[in-house]
């Protein structure tokens, strides 16, 4: 059998045993036949299965370092060796062959992108202008709501949509906003004052019937609100406001923690509030609070332009 043959069956193995995603396929997909590719050009001739259990370490090597020399960024060059793994994982599975070097190689190190917030006044503008630019007042509503969830909650954009009618944090309560996150872990959330009084008016405004065990949020029709929906009303939004690109729904999550951060809150109750199961993911948003400090030291301290600490001598 030919190994484009084994990557044939290695996709519908994912398709059908491990539920893959339609992009997590096509990453995969991508990433295993320019390593095959790689190979045919490397060994003179396209590989058959066999033969790739007798791939040494050097082998590989070869292939992550024409990928440095092409160019390839450390985070992708070890997203297409996760594939490559998990490919020759189906191989010994499947029958075979089994290939130890893959086992050898160390993942090239990628270090995460600092989370981009906004800034306390940007943040501040969308949350009070971001349903301004709806053509129907519930609409508006809804938007607001939901930025003041994201911004004031923390919350995913999925975690905000997923919000049942009965679930719906109303004023007159105080009681923690119960939130379904990554993993179906729930986490409860505290709910600000302003975030209650938005959610109540988007229910009062919406034309729409919300059952109790509907989606809270609403589109022009009626169905489910959709990730694609929010994105692109807050796309218009930071458009006509002049906001950042990097304005997002997620980067509303980001500023929440951000901001927490900077005005003291503890990193364990920020990974709490934001459903982290790691302190070490949390931990990146301190790089931004030191960013922001070195931002301040060098917009406000005298000597941070790198002038002289002395004064110069005084002429002879």
């Amino acid at each position: 059998m030919s190994a484009q043959a084994a990557l044939v069956g290695f996709l519908d193995w994912l398709a059908a045993e491990r539920r893959a995603s339609p992009a997590t396929l096509a990453a995969y997909r991508h990433d295993v036949a320019g390593f095959l590719g790689f190979l045919a050009r490397h060994l003179g001739a396209p590989p058959e299965r066999a033969a790739l259990g007798r791939l040494a370490a050097a082998d590989f090597r070869a292939w992550l370092a024409e990928r440095a020399n092409d160019g390839v960024s450390n985070a992708t060059r070890a997203r297409g060796l996760a594939a490559v793994r998990s490919f020759f994982r189906y191989l010994a599975l499947s029958g075979g062959p089994d290939c130890p070097a893959i086992r050898l190689l160390a993942t090239p190190k990628v270090r995460p992108p600092a989370p981009r917030a906004l800034s306390a006044a940007d943040a501040a503008t969308l949350a009070d202008q971001a349903g301004m630019l709806a053509e129907q007042p519930w609409i508006a509503a809804r938007d607001t709501a939901l930025v003041l969830l994201l911004y004031g909650c923390g919350l995913r954009a999925a975690e905000a949509l997923a919000i049942r009618r009965r679930e719906a944090p109303l004023p007159g309560s105080e009681a923690a906003l119960r939130v379904r996150g990554k993993g179906a872990k729930e986490r409860d959330v505290p709910v600000l004052p302003v975030v209650r009084a938005a959610v109540a008016e988007y229910i009062r405004l919406c034309p729409h019937p919300l059952a109790p065990e509907a989606p809270l949020f609403r589109g022009a029709r009626g169905r489910a609100l959709n990730d694609r929906l929010l994105r692109l009303a807050l796309q218009r939004a930071r458009a006509a406001l002049g906001l950042p690109e990097h304005a997002s729904p997620h980067a509303l999550r980001h500023s929440f923690a951000t901001h927490l951060l900077q005005a003291g809150a503890d990193l364990r109750a920020i990974q709490d509030l934001l459903g982290h199961a790691s302190l070490s993911t949390t931990q990146r948003y301190t790089a931004v609070d030191e960013a922001q400090v070195m931002k301040v030291w060098k917009k406000a301290h005298p000597r941070a332009g790198g002038r002289a600490l002395l004064p110069p001598d005084p002429p002879a």
